[in-house]
């Protein structure tokens, strides 16, 4: 039977083609150097966008870096409230994900916050057509997405290597201007924004804090991409996910780190999620919802739990609550933590399924809160494969402990 089961086992292994350790790896090894960022952390020069009009924020555009061995320009909406003469405001770059482009609703968004804002496009683009299908200008660099058929170009040609570039650059426009503070300038970025965001995180160490939302590493093993890869074969899926996966650079990664995601993402699976943000070495913190929506607009963009964590770090706010410890105790498991405002409730959200991460049906249930201990706790239902404790302060905002996988055995 023991036999059996270990050649079964082989069997699966070998269909499969990339075990699971082996992309772990190739993803994981140190890639080649790509960015000069000595170069790149020089503010670029900047151009008017003729033609473009957008509702109070700037349309600019800016040099951006060779692509095959021709100049490029950046498009980007770039925005700030009124500052008091002599007075700085803290500012964030805004990432955008699969389809979209520069949004100027975005910057306003931060702008409403008394945040800098600047949005760049990233595929060689200006934000005019519809999603998915904007107009491409003269100077732009690569499409997007992923850049898979672009191996043969050397890396700085390749989307990832390209886009990485945009978004130092576009750090080092806004720190250059005298209303936005240099040392209070965070990066949020959406889906492939999200994923972008991971490794910038790594790269540019001027960043104070990162908020991916979806985004993270390890495409290689059961991320919406897998097919993508199985049709490269392994030789150049091993290229592409040694060169440009985040789990190569999430290790240079000492900035605070918030996590936003949901529980059945399409694209970002959970326990791809959870092995990104154990290897990023500053403070996390998750923000995992069910079911949370995918998208631009008020899905990725307003998550409130973005604006208390850069407003701790930046002005002094009221941060999140903490999670401090977690464990389980037979079938109960708990959390301790943190928190400057009153938690109001705690839940726990599991799984008795098994199988493909964003196919699996989560329920919740009520946790219970113990106050004067800074404690919550549940009692796991039986069946019970997957586990995590959302802790919830009376503003609303949403703390996760890491989820438990009791089928796979593992654990924070």
């Amino acid at each position: 039977m023991k036999y059996r089961a270990a050649l079964a086992w082989l069997v699966v292994v070998s269909l499969l083609g990339i075990s699971a350790m082996a992309a772990d790896s190739k993803a994981r090894r140190r890639p080649q150097p790509v960015w000069d960022l000595k170069a790149l952390g020089k503010a670029p020069a900047t151009y008017p966008a003729d033609g473009i009009i957008a509702k109070e924020v700037k349309a600019l555009f800016y040099d951006g870096p060779d692509f095959q061995g021709k100049p490029t320009r950046v498009f980007a909406y770039y925005g700030a409230p009124p500052v008091p003469a002599g007075k700085k405001v803290p500012a964030m770059v805004l990432i955008h994900g699969g389809g979209g482009t520069a949004f100027d609703s975005w910057v306003r968004l931060w702008n409403s916050r008394g945040y800098a804002a600047i949005a760049m496009d990233l595929c060689g683009c200006v934000p005019v057509g519809s999603d998915g299908k904007w107009e491409r200008h003269e100077r732009g660099g690569p499409p997007g997405w992923g850049g898979f058929d672009q191996l043969e170009r050397r890396l700085a040609d390749q989307w990832t290597g390209q886009a990485v570039a945009d978004i130092v650059l576009a750090h080092s426009l806004i720190r250059s201007f005298p209303e936005v503070d240099a040392a209070r300038i965070g990066v949020t970025g959406i889906s492939w924004g999200g994923y972008l965001t991971c490794i910038v995180a790594g790269v540019d160490q001027r960043f104070r804090f990162a908020a991916p939302v979806y985004g993270c590493g390890f495409l290689g093993e059961n991320s919406t991409w897998v097919g993508q890869f199985a049709a490269m074969g392994e030789e150049k899926a091993g290229q592409w996910l040694a060169q440009w996966d985040p789990s190569a650079y999430l290790g240079d990664a000492i900035l605070p780190m918030l996590w936003v995601t949901g529980s059945n993402d399409f694209a970002y699976p959970m326990d791809s999620l959870q092995k990104s943000y154990r290897l990023a070495r500053g403070p996390r913190t998750i923000c995992l919802r069910l079911r949370m929506p995918h998208g631009h607009g008020g899905a990725g963009e307003n998550p409130v739990e973005i604006l208390v964590f850069a407003n701790h770090l930046f002005n002094h706010g009221t941060p999140l609550a903490k999670v401090t410890r977690q464990g389980r105790e037979g079938n109960e498991a708990w959390a301790r933590y943190e928190s400057k405002t009153p938690i109001a409730k705690a839940e726990l959200n599991f799984t008795t399924a098994i199988g493909k991460w964003q196919d699996r049906k989560w329920e919740t249930i009520p946790a219970t809160l113990d106050a004067a201990r800074r404690r919550v706790s549940a009692t796991l239902p039986e069946g019970t494969r997957v586990y995590y404790l959302n802790i919830v302060d009376e503003r609303e905002l949403v703390v996760s402990t890491e989820h438990v996988d009791l089928w796979s055995g593992t654990y924070p």
